[in-house]
């Protein structure tokens, strides 16, 4: 009975007292303010809030103690393109939220209303250390349109949206053609189409309009934030022709633009470096499945970073890392490009620092600086290696139990720990 009891415990997060004073001593920092890390830091929480990072520091009277044992220490994961809290279970129909095929909504789409905070991918991903994330939607009635995305915040409770609409998704090439007739031409005339006739609705009385335009008056709204540039558009495309298109267009239209997979990106490295624009990258890329990733190249993260493009990591696995996994596996796409000549500083800021500045998070998002909300992990190896496992996770400062319904399972199942056991209601949380 008792050891049901800390079962059930554990899938809560072990809070702390609001004016509790909490000290890790002797880590080993990386604050992302600096290319390497502060040895032998100690860093001090109050108030869900780092109040200090020195090295070889005493502890506050009557703080409680973390010893780091010489462990590395990074800011919380952030993911720039995820569909945690989305889709759980993706053969299952009602299990999809992240995208519509029929109906009026094509740019209107937000995934915002299809968030469960309560979902199991959400707990999985708090115990793995991921404090923000941008969930993306990748389909629906008004190709080449996507929707729009929310960014969320993973708290030691739940998941809230602080940013709805937060950015416009927008897919070329691949498997998308078939939803704009079968050529990508046309997928960026629709697309062009469709900020000229979001441009005009602008300039022009809510009353009247163009007769033949081709959007609804939902999807032209949706279009305004990128046209005023207050949300990025986030072009989901590989082909280095296509890349070289969204770099004219975000010339031509004077907007945002974030490109979203960019296997051939390392092609344009110079001119998207010009024309400052993102990149959200898979480094395990490397074998193309597809004609559009003919180009792939496994030091494609290395070239965009020596270039000057700002890059940010998120790992697919032909969408299955979308979901699960989103905190491990971009540590493990991480550690793939310094492999393959990313420099280590630079992994580490693709999945703390970088989104943090693609999302417009603020300054300190991501970092480890004195102010910054007390979101860090602490790892039992390091972090950039795919068998690394948080030793300790940070979310405002209150730790997160590492139990979730995966650990439960798996201790449940597995053969060498029959001393354990777990009950039926206990899985069922």
């Amino acid at each position: 009975m008792k050891r049901l009891i800390l079962i059930a415990a554990g899938l809560l997060p072990i809070t702390a007292s609001p004016a509790e004073t909490l000290a890790i001593t002797g880590v080993t920092a990386w604050t992302m303010t600096a290319r390497a890390p502060v040895r032998n830091a100690m860093i001090t929480v109050t108030d869900g809030r780092i109040v200090s990072i020195v090295s070889n520091g005493s502890p506050p009277a009557g703080a409680r103690i973390i010893d780091g044992k010489g462990r590395i220490v990074t800011p919380g994961l952030i993911d720039a393109a995820t569909q945690v809290g989305l889709d759980e279970i993706g053969g299952i129909d009602d299990e999809r939220s992240g995208s519509v095929s029929k109906g009026p909504l094509g740019p209107a789409f937000d995934v915002g209303y299809g968030l469960n905070a309560n979902a199991l991918t959400v707990q999985q991903a708090r115990a793995d250390g991921l404090a923000h994330a941008l969930v993306f939607p990748d389909g629906s009635s008004g190709a080449p349109f996507d929707g729009a995305g929310a960014i969320i915040r993973i708290s030691p409770a739940d998941a809230v949206i602080e940013r709805r609409r937060a950015a416009m998704f927008a897919t070329i090439g691949g498997g998308s053609a078939a939803g704009v007739g079968g050529s990508r031409s046309a997928a960026w005339q629709l697309l062009r189409n469709a900020l000229a006739e979001a441009r005009a609705y602008r300039a022009t009385p809510r009353s009247s309009g163009p007769r033949d335009q081709l959007l609804n008056h939902l999807d032209v709204e949706a279009l305004g934030p990128v046209l005023a540039g207050a949300i990025p558009l986030v072009i989901q495309t590989d082909r280095l022709s296509d890349i070289r298109q969204a770099i004219s267009l975000a010339r031509d239209e004077r907007i945002r633009v974030i490109i979203f997979g960019g296997a051939e990106a390392w092609g344009a490295a110079s001119e998207l470096a010009a024309a400052r624009i993102p990149v959200i990258l898979d480094p395990l890329e490397d074998l193309p499945a597809v004609y559009d990733k003919i180009g792939a190249r496994r030091d494609n993260a290395a070239l965009l970073a020596e270039a000057g493009v700002t890059i940010a990591i998120s790992v697919s696995a032909q969408g299955v890392h979308r979901s699960w996994n989103a905190a491990p596996s971009m540590r493990e796409g991480a550690g793939y490009a310094v492999a393959s000549g990313l420099p280590y500083a630079d992994a580490l800021a693709a999945i703390t620092t970088a989104p943090a500045r693609i999302m417009a998070l603020g300054a300190q998002a991501g970092t480890l600086t004195v102010g910054a909300a007390a979101d860090l992990v602490m790892w039992d190896g390091d972090p950039l290696e795919a068998s690394t496992a948080p030793a300790v996770v940070l979310l405002e400062g209150q730790e997160i139990s590492p139990v979730t319904r995966q650990s439960l399972l798996r201790d449940r199942y597995r053969p060498l720990n029959s001393g354990v056991t777990v009950s039926e209601p206990e899985l069922a949380r």
